[in-house]
């Protein structure tokens, strides 16, 4: 009788094993289905963002269609998951459930698939801006050298120093970013200004319907939050607060819209708190006391059809308001759209409203 050798007969087990691994790894993604979400959360330490995210508005929207599955995002997430478990089950559990940074951006790509219109807004804006294009761009580079708060407002998400992202860091040059992969990242992405899994409860659709609001009125939004990069967390925009700003010694009348506080955790003025001093925006002139988002478009920024909104087309003057001598109508104007006064055009004095432009 011949005898078989021992590779042959076992040569099962070796297709066997990959085969199981092969099978096994989706299992995660079909437990998930199979419990809605709810048998990860019952022995694992994101119990508590799984509990905000059910008070979210996003509560109709699985975690599997923002954060992938198997079936979405192939082997490597899987991979990702069994790495967890292996932590979790040796005791090895992290003090806060965080997206890492690269993921972020593939998580805005399924933002897209429900709010289409204001991604393609941000996209175009200057909020949608890359890596390349803010910490590559030599201008700013040579007149002033970058440092670890200028991930403060771009780049919240990334996980180093100024020091782990571009090299070298001087005002010399030519940079380059250490890790490629950050190139086309966007340095502000929806999260930095929205919390997804907001704390408190649902929006709920009123029972009546609310009047139209003015252009610096509009109901606050739940999500509005700044990513705080030191705290790893957001902070909702309803707890910021809006600097007291001065012009000169003069307090400036500032519009009560609660969502200018986040604008202003980046656009802000320095400690003088001076109209115009560090990145400060804050009107004064014919402009002061309105709301930035009168004008800026919320998620692209642009304001082309913004006076339309509160001028007629001919100002008291006769002139057309958006054809004016001023950064609206060109960026090279020395009257600056933010601060500009009726003086700087009439510095003989503002003349009277002629009688056709008077209401009846």
């Amino acid at each position: 009788m011949t005898r078989v050798p021992a590779k042959r007969r076992y040569w099962w087990i070796g297709v066997a094993v990959p085969v199981l691994l092969f099978l096994l790894l989706p299992a995660s993604s079909v437990y998930y289905h199979a419990t809605a979400g709810e048998g990860c959360a019952r022995c694992h330490e994101i119990r508590e963002t799984y509990d905000l995210w059910r008070q979210s508005t996003h509560r109709s929207v699985s975690c599997s269609a923002c954060h992938g599955d198997a079936l979405t995002s192939g082997i490597d997430f899987e991979l990702a998951n069994a790495r967890r478990v292996v932590r979790h089950v040796q005791g090895d559990l992290p003090e806060q459930i965080r997206v890492k940074g690269l993921d972020v951006a593939r998580m805005m790509e399924r933002c897209k698939s429900c709010h289409r219109q204001e991604f393609a807004d941000w996209q175009a804006g200057p909020h949608g801006s890359t890596f390349s294009k803010i910490f590559l761009d030599q201008k700013h580079n040579h007149q002033r050298l970058l440092m670890d708060d200028c991930l403060r407002c771009h780049g919240t998400y990334y996980e180093g120093g100024i020091r782990q992202l571009v090299a070298p860091v001087d005002t010399q040059g030519p940079w380059k970013l250490i890790d490629s992969a950050w190139g086309n990242q966007p340095v502000m992405p929806c999260f930095a200004c929205h919390q997804m899994h907001r704390r408190g409860e649902p929006l709920a659709k009123p029972a009546q319907p609310r009047p139209r609001p003015g252009t610096g009125e509009e109901i606050q939004r739940p999500s509005l939050a700044l990513f705080e990069r030191r705290e790893l967390a957001h902070v909702a925009a309803a707890d910021l607060m809006l600097p007291a700003m001065r012009d000169r010694d003069r307090l400036v009348k500032m519009s009560p819209d609660p969502r200018q506080a986040l604008c202003y955790q980046c656009h802000a003025p320095q400690a003088t708190q001076q109209v115009g001093s560090g990145d400060d925006r804050t009107g004064i002139g014919v402009h002061e006391g309105i709301s930035c988002l009168a004008c800026h478009q919320k998620h692209g920024q642009t304001t082309r059809a913004s006076c339309a909104s509160c001028h007629p087309r001919l100002s008291n003057c006769g002139l057309d308001v958006e054809k004016m001598d001023t950064t609206f109508a060109s960026p090279g104007s020395r009257h600056n759209i933010h601060f500009v006064k009726c003086g700087d055009c009439h510095t003989k004095g503002v003349p009277k409203r002629p009688e056709r432009f008077r209401a009846d």
